[in-house]
């Protein structure tokens, strides 16, 4: 209607501007009428489109958000399943664990082993690799010295060659000298013979004194003469051995020269050959070793790969041993509770006819004697609760009504939010009633989870009271649809009333994860302080916590527990339970079991099979069986409520965690479809946020 009447104003405007153009250009206004028609049904068309695909909009974004619901539904249940199996198989493969870490250990240790030794055959090889260095630099270091020695040589050489060239020259200019002393010597001995023969012609009378005298010259030079000749014999012999002398020398320093080179070169090949062999000893070294490495990671991955195909192998065997043992157990547990029941039977049908007028007498005495121990417990509690109540401040009735309607109020918030809220946005400003705003009404139920056929229900009654005029604005539309959903709550609000036969036995079912221990517990305490006694059986073997939790519960409220190990025969701990509450005359036992997916049908049958075992003992047990559901699963509670139903006969409903969901419109398709008569609804997490359940008062705090 809002955005009808924006279009009009709209329309209106755009009329306007158009009538002052026309009459500003001189056209006729005469036609404006037929096309402000034509304007108006162009846009009726085009609103009628819009809404049509808002509407379509609206119902593809409903689908989507049921699809997503329905998958994070599965995606949770998938998740419960996985986790509920992840621990039935946690106990079975805890040897398995143990054998294969063993397995691991010792393969680990072998492994060890082998790679030390490969560390050993590394560390020789490095050793093996810096003695090759080391010979290798040492046979660097004498191939250098041999290189300084052949240079030396060489040097020593080259000054031994310089040496016999000076030699050489000298000798040479010696023997120019000795030649030149040869020539001069002649030369003078050919002038004296010269002047000799002159002196003899010129002298002829002195032939025979100078005679004489030239034959003692002639001696005399004939001497010297011998005598140079010997000395330069002499000299030349001395000069020849001496060449002689420096050739040897120089000889002898060439054969040095190369006997060092031959050194030189025999060092430098055995430097090379040292080095060769080194390096094939490095190279055949790293071969094995690379080979021992090789060979220490293939034992390793052979002996892992051993190691867990044995622990899988064992774990597969311990598995299916643990899975015979748990059926031995099961039928054990069976057979024995069918045998305890014969034979007390036995026992009993033997002993009644002897000692029946006794156990009369004593029962009575027992009975007598328990009831006034309970009236004067009783009496001593109203006693007690009435000097509190006379010390602490009055309250009146009224007002503490008005508190746990208020913590209702607050509980519901979120529900309140999503429901009540969105309708209250609807009807505001909203003069008359159309098929629009009730299209609206029924989207905002079917987006609360309200459910198809409750919202069907509903809507279709709001119509028919419409079209009667009962119903002519939305404040009255309102008022009755608010008695339109009291009224699908009236017929499921049934109060809990348990028999006076002892004990009464609440057996809970659910899902994990709902809070089925929780409820459990503040049952516990609510029965208590109505002056009842309570025992509690741990009937949720296959969840370690769950007893734990448990446990805590009856420590807190002085309730005894009947518990069991981890994995025991859920039906067995619950016929002990039964026995020990008929024995001690418990007033209520409540039997938590095992949260179990609604679509396991064994886990069903167990639960069928835990009824069974509890008949045996008394035939009327259970007396009440209440299902536990979480509001905040959504359409998936409908499909728990309706297994459970079918399996195990639920008796009555608890519907948990309003105060944490915007679901709570979960509620009325449940008491729709079912017809159950929901006992509890949780609304926190305090003991006194579990209320029983009062249909006006929930619609109450949603539309207050």
């Amino acid at each position: 209607m809002p955005a009808m009447q924006g279009s009009l104003q709209r329309i209106l405007q755009i009329m306007e501007a158009l009538y002052t153009w026309m009459t500003e250009q001189g056209l006729d206004p005469a036609i404006l009428p037929y096309m402000a028609g034509v304007i108006v049904v162009l846009l009726l068309l085009v609103i009628v489109r819009v809404s049509r695909r808002q509407s379509a909009l609206k119902a593809e974004q409903h689908e989507a958000e049921q699809a997503r619901l329905q998958a994070d539904a599965e995606q949770k249940v998938a998740a419960e399943r996985a986790a509920r199996e992840a621990a039935e198989q946690v106990a079975r493969q805890e040897a398995a664990e143990a054998e294969a870490q063993r397995a691991a250990e010792k393969a680990l240790q072998q492994a060890e082993v082998e790679r030390q030794a490969a560390a050993e055959a590394e560390t020789a090889r490095q050793a093996q690799e810096a003695e090759a260095r080391r010979a290798a630099e040492q046979a660097e270091q004498a191939a250098a010295a041999a290189r300084q020695a052949r240079e030396q040589a060489e040097r020593d050489a080259k000054a031994a060659q310089e040496a016999a060239a000076q030699a050489d020259a000298q000798a040479e200019a010696e023997a120019e000298a000795e030649a030149e002393a040869e020539a001069e010597a002649k030369r003078q001995a050919a002038e004296r013979d010269a002047r000799e023969a002159a002196e003899a012609q010129a002298n002829v009378q002195a032939e025979a004194a100078a005679e004489q005298a030239q034959q003692a010259a002639e001696q005399q030079a004939i001497a010297a003469a011998e005598a140079s000749a010997r000395q330069a014999a002499d000299e030349a012999a001395a000069a020849a051995e001496r060449r002689a002398r420096e050739e040897s020398e120089r000889q002898q320093a060439e054969r040095a020269a190369a006997e060092a080179e031959s050194r030189r070169v025999a060092e430098q090949a055995a430097v090379d050959e040292a080095a060769r062999i080194a390096a094939e000893k490095a190279a055949a070294d790293e071969a094995a070793a690379a080979a021992a490495r090789k060979a220490a990671e293939e034992a390793e991955r052979l002996a892992v790969e051993e190691a867990e195909r044995k622990a899988r192998e064992e774990a597969e065997r311990q598995a299916a041993e643990a899975a015979e043992r748990e059926r031995l157990a099961r039928e054990e547990a069976d057979a024995e509770a069918a045998r305890v029941a014969a034979e007390e039977a036995a026992r009993l049908a033997a002993e009644k006819a002897a000692a029946e007028a006794e156990a009369a007498r004593l029962a009575a005495e027992k009975a007598a004697a328990e009831e006034a121990e309970r009236q004067a417990l009783a009496a001593a509690e109203r006693k007690a609760a009435e000097e509190a109540a006379a010390k602490a401040a009055e309250v009146s009735p009224e007002q503490k009504k008005a508190g746990f309607f208020s913590r209702i109020k607050s509980g519901l918030s979120r529900t309140k939010a999503n429901l009540t809220e969105q309708l209250g946005d609807l009807f505001l400003g909203v003069k008359e009633i159309d098929e629009d705003l009730l299209e609206e009404i029924e989207t905002t139920l079917l987006m609360a989870d309200v459910g198809v056929e409750a919202t069907t229900e509903i809507i279709e009654r709001l119509t028919e009271r419409v079209e009667r005029k009962q119903l002519t604005d939305a404040d009255a539309l309102k008022e009755a649809l608010q008695q339109e959903l009291a009224a699908l709550l009236g017929g499921v609000e049934h109060k809990l009333q348990l028999p006076e036969k002892k004990p009464a036995v609440i057996l809970m079912v659910g899902v994990n994860g709902v809070g089925k221990t929780t409820t459990i517990g503040k049952l516990a305490k609510k029965f208590q302080s109505e002056g009842k006694s309570v025992m509690l059986a741990a009937g949720d073997t296959f969840r370690a916590a769950a007893v734990e939790q448990l446990q805590v519960w009856g420590e807190r409220n002085n309730v005894p527990v009947v518990a069991q190990h981890t994995g025991a025969d859920s039906a067995s701990v619950i016929f002990d339970a039964l026995q020990s509450a008929q024995s001690k005359g418990v007033d209520v036992l409540i039997a938590d079991t095992a949260g179990r997916l609604q679509n396991k049908d064994n886990l069903m049958q167990e639960l069928q099979k835990v009824v069974r075992v509890m008949q045996k003992l008394d035939p009327e047990a259970p007396h009440e069986v209440m299902l536990v559901l979480d509001a905040g699963t959504g359409q998936n509670a409908i499909s728990q409520a309706k297994q459970f139903k079918e399996s195990v006969g639920v008796s009555g409903i608890t519907l948990t965690k309003l105060d944490g969901t915007a679901k709570g419109g979960i509620i009325f398709a449940i008491a729709k479809q079912f017809d159950l008569p929901i006992r509890y609804i949780g609304v926190g997490e305090q003991v006194d946020d579990l209320r029983p359940f009062e249909a006006d008062e929930f619609v109450k705090a949603l539309f207050d």
